[in-house]
């Protein structure tokens, strides 16, 4: 490969997959970005997974995005805050799944969608009336988002897991690869 073409290469490639040595986990969502990064620094793709939608209607804003302890004991955002309309607001399953979980953590109302291949996402503060083994479709109503996540604004938290490891749910539901300018004429 030319020096230029290759340079142009790992350029397209977010950072987290130019520079891993190690074996990719995963791969890459076929409607979605090249590539995702766990909260471990290990990254991939999928290429069997389903189309995602956001879990909220209209599209929300981001008030705190991901950003992953180094380590996983530390302290971290391991998904995102979403912004609500309002309290009380209808949350959507983002991806068919199965409910695997419906209960309090700590002191917030929790649901989890299993949606295979070993990814789970998690919906904070959310109550819903389904049983654990329930089946949803995308953009299936869960629950609604409840008070008490970020203060006065009605939001909610969205995790995602692949197996032990926390991913940015963004990744999901939009294209994070970083823009590259190429040169007028083209690329060389």
């Amino acid at each position: 490969m030319k020096p230029p073409l290759l340079l142009a290469t790992l350029l397209l490639l977010p950072a987290s997959v130019a520079s891993t040595t190690q074996p990719l986990p995963y791969t890459h969502l076929s409607s979605g970005p090249a590539a995702m990064t766990t909260a471990s620094g290990q990254a991939g793709t999928d290429v069997a997974a389903p189309t995602w939608k956001w879990p909220l209607t209209p599209r929300p804003k981001v008030l705190l995005d991901f950003h992953p302890p180094p380590k996983p004991w530390l302290s971290g955002h391991r998904g995102v805050d979403l912004a609500a309309t309002h309290h009380g607001a209808p949350v959507t399953s983002p991806a068919p799944g199965t409910v695997s979980f419906v209960g309090v953590v700590v002191d917030r109302p929790v649901i989890t969608i299993n949606h295979g291949n070993g990814l789970r996402s998690s919906f904070e503060p959310v109550e819903s009336t389904l049983a654990v083994g329930s089946m949803v479709a995308a953009g299936q109503d869960i629950g609604t988002a409840l008070p008490g996540h970020c203060g006065v604004s009605a939001c909610i938290h969205w995790g995602v897991r692949r197996g032990d490891d926390y991913v940015n749910p963004l990744q999901f539901v939009m294209d994070l690869r970083p823009s590259i300018l190429l040169p007028l004429g083209g690329p060389p």
